[in-house]
């Protein structure tokens, strides 16, 4: 087998030729180094691999995280000529409902926008907007462009797909006064003084930065968590999943379903009232 590094940048370039998001290929590597470390100069067999899944359990990660590493092990295991090394996931009950503390409430979101307009963030504040309204992923808010400010509609091209955002018209214009403040004739409007695009990294830095002031829970502040929003608060309204997931780019309903899980607390609603207790 060619040597740790040399396979790992193989493997990135092969994600890359998939047409894999950036984020998926930096937790794809993240994952299979995190096994290589714990792995050592011990010989790569499936009794190995095993134990590291255990190992991971032990560690206290939850069994979705596991499954997720697992995944991102075992694409690497077959892009290596290793599958006899795979392993399976951990078998894991569908989940009924989301963790409450985790969950980026209507209310919370608002403040959070409001806290970063009183600090003079006008862009964070009109990026929170533009993702909550729109459902975007972060790594799609390069295409969130003057063109899509002034047509209503972006053309995103992602995971070899190629999907219709309709913006609404009151994001359009406040994306069209920002462009034009910011002198931004064409391109992209969510730029660094530098002009460079924004970054994944820099978004969720920014976020996390705004909780302390708007006195919401840092755990529940990211940008994935806008996009859930958006989806709750779309199904609100329309009441059909299919047309949501298409929206939000999802290829499996299955996905679709989890961003539709109530929370913990409406759940034990909903058990209260069927009155089966005396």
């Amino acid at each position: 087998m060619q040597g740790k590094t040399d396979c790992l940048s193989d493997f990135a370039m092969h994600l890359r030729a998939e047409e894999r998001s950036n984020g998926t290929i930096d937790k794809y590597m993240r994952d299979v180094r995190r096994f290589l470390s714990w792995k050592g100069d011990k010989a790569l067999d499936k009794e190995q691999v095993s134990a590291w899944k255990g190992q991971l359990s032990v560690d206290g990660y939850a069994p979705e995280t596991i499954n997720s590493m697992i995944v991102a092990l075992n694409r690497f295991l077959d892009f290596i000529g290793r599958s006899d090394c795979r392993v399976r996931t951990l078998r894991v009950q569908r989940k009924l409902f989301r963790r409450q503390e985790r969950e980026l409430t209507r209310v919370e979101y608002e403040r959070l926008v409001q806290t970063a307009r009183e600090r003079g963030q006008e862009r964070l504040a009109l990026l929170l907007e533009a993702i909550a309204a729109t459902g975007i992923r972060v790594s799609e808010v390069q295409y969130l462009t003057v063109q899509a400010a002034k047509t209503g509609r972006a053309e995103i091209s992602l995971k070899g797909k190629i999907r219709v955002i309709l913006l609404p018209n009151k994001l359009c214009r406040k994306l069209l006064k920002y462009a034009k403040k910011q002198k931004t004739a064409s391109g992209e409007i969510f730029l660094t003084r530098n002009g460079r695009s924004l970054s994944r990294k820099q978004i969720w830095a920014e976020m996390k930065a705004l909780c302390k002031a708007a006195k919401i829970a840092s755990d529940k502040v990211f940008p994935h968590n806008l996009r859930h929003l958006f989806a709750q608060e779309f199904y609100k309204i329309c009441r059909d999943v299919v047309k949501l997931a298409d929206v939000l780019g999802h290829s499996s309903m299955e996905t679709t379903r989890i961003y539709l899980l109530s929370t913990g607390e409406e759940h034990v609603r909903q058990l209260d009232r069927l009155r089966l207790i005396s």
